[in-house]
């Protein structure tokens, strides 16, 4: 088909177009929403391509280093320049080698070299890829980790404030999000809690338990340090030190080329899991705020709606449960990758930690961001919770009543078939009618329950069991010991950026 034809004029324009340079902070380029309007600026500092191939050199000194104290040849001299050189990086050379020799840790090598030459000799001693690049995730990951721990250690105390304020404030329980029984609204605050507290934890386990993948060489069985050093013991001797300057206590015991991509796979789904909690709290004040009894904070100058002037929407919890379903659907690629691994190792892996690894962290540190801001703000209207307790209190109220006109001498059977006929006829009345619930005026003047206190049948306080206690016991118990473990590391994350 010919192509259509374009006039001499849109040509010149798109020309023009091309030749002026974009807008300030706007670039003729692709930019992920997850670095440009939701993750912390903390956050995006680790998953950088500074830090990264920055964390790369502190390996290659700590590398040589270690060989250096085992005896090897090489020179504090070429030790210094190193150190030197570390934070100079040319990502513009860096790319150019990357293009000439296909590899992007040959490229580094080549930079790093350049920018040390004295060292260009002794540069990458034994060591293959991954020696360099697995170690270098498993440390972004640490560091990740630990600032999750602070952001959800920081959720959840905004949390415990939260339940500890209204654990005694009865409100209408849903299930089936039907009206139920009574509960209160820190007990209800109580169930995220409780999620994020486990959330918490699992997450500390894993940044606690973080080991480094050691100096394994090309199919990890560290063939090339042992003939570099002459012996097992030096081999071993050099990888714990090399492991204890990059931060580590200890190594995997075995691996391919690679460490085990079940470690990347654990790590994901404990973050899909933290998004599922937070995705379920989201929900409820969503449905809350639907029914006019709780809200998420809102500005002064804030709009809901661009032609509903009078909206006020829980845009906070929507961004946020939109964040949370694509942190869940993540959690599948790592299993995924790590079911797909074969024999010491294959490089489909690759490709996809490099997308999903820090997608997955910067997805999570959004929603602790924008999570603490929600419960640090919560706006509860006890007059709408109370009015809503009050419409249902007197079908919830139908067992009290039995069995106190049942001990006045009444018969349990026939009592039961008047509270039934009664409940049925003021239902029909609200849901046909619209009417105001009508059943405690229909008991009243029913003679079989003349002798019903009526003030202490309708006291919403002894329908919510023990709510108030259990929400209690979850803070003392559970939540508290769990923050005080973390309180040098609480991290308040930044305000939502957008």
């Amino acid at each position: 088909m010919p192509k259509p034809a374009r006039s001499t004029r849109h040509r010149k324009r798109l020309r023009t177009q091309a030749a002026q340079p974009p807008p300030a902070g706007h670039l003729p380029v692709f930019e992920h929403p997850l670095a440009t309007r939701y993750a912390t600026p903390a956050m995006l500092r680790i998953w950088s391509a500074h830090n990264r191939y920055g964390v790369w050199r502190r390996i290659w000194i700590a590398l040589a280093e270690a060989q250096r104290e085992l005896g090897l040849p090489i020179s504090a001299a070429q030790i210094a320049a190193l150190r030197s050189a570390a934070d100079d990086i040319d990502f513009g050379a860096a790319a150019e080698h990357e293009r000439r020799t296909r590899h992007d840790v040959m490229a580094h090598i080549h930079a790093f070299a350049d920018a040390a030459p004295q060292a260009r000799g002794i540069l990458h001693l034994g060591a293959t890829s991954m020696d360099i690049v697995d170690n270098a995730d498993l440390m972004l990951m640490r560091d990740a980790l630990e600032l999750l721990v602070g952001r959800l250690a920081a959720v959840a105390a905004a949390l415990e404030d939260f339940c500890a304020a209204h654990a005694d404030r009865p409100c209408l329980g849903f299930t089936h999000l039907q009206p139920a029984q009574l509960t209160t609204v820190g007990k209800r605050a109580a169930l995220w809690l409780a999620d994020v507290a486990d959330d918490l934890e699992r997450v500390a386990e894993l940044w606690a338990g973080l080991k480094c993948r050691g100096l394994r060489g090309a199919t990890g069985t560290q063939d090339s340090f042992l003939k570099l050093l002459g012996g097992p013991a030096k081999v071993r001797r050099l990888e714990r030190r090399f492991a204890a300057r990059l931060g580590f206590r200890d190594c995997y015991p075995v691996c391919g080329q690679t460490y085990s991509r079940r470690v990347d796979a654990e790590i994901i789904s404990a973050l899909a899991g933290l998004a599922a909690s937070l995705h379920k709290a989201c929900n409820d004040v969503r449905l809350l705020s639907m029914l006019r009894e709780m809200d998420e904070p809102f500005e002064a100058e804030q709009v809901g709606s661009s032609a509903m002037p009078y909206k006020r929407n829980p845009a906070l919890c929507e961004r946020a449960t939109g964040l949370a379903r694509y942190l869940v659907s993540l959690a599948s690629s790592p299993l995924m990758t790590h079911a797909a691994q074969m024999l010491e190792r294959t490089l489909d892996d690759s490709s996809n930690k490099r997308l999903v690894i820090p997608e997955a962290f910067l997805a999570a540190d959004a929603l602790c961001a924008i999570m603490h801001t929600v419960f640090s703000g919560l706006v509860v209207y006890p007059a709408v919770i109370d009015a809503r307790v009050r419409a249902e209190l007197p079908f919830i109220a139908t067992e009290q009543v039995l069995m106190q006109a049942v001990a006045a001498g009444g018969d349990r059977q026939e009592l039961h078939e008047r509270l039934r006929r009664h409940s049925q006829a003021a239902a029909e009345q609200i849901k046909r009618h619209g009417r105001p619930n009508d059943l405690l005026e229909r008991l009243r003047g029913d003679p079989a329950f003349a002798r019903v206190r009526w003030d202490r049948a309708l006291d919403p306080r002894r329908y919510t069991g023990l709510a108030a206690e259990q929400t209690r016991r979850l803070l003392s118990a559970r939540v508290r010991p769990l923050l005080r473990r973390f309180a040098g590391r609480a991290a308040p994350p930044e305000r939502p950026r957008v």
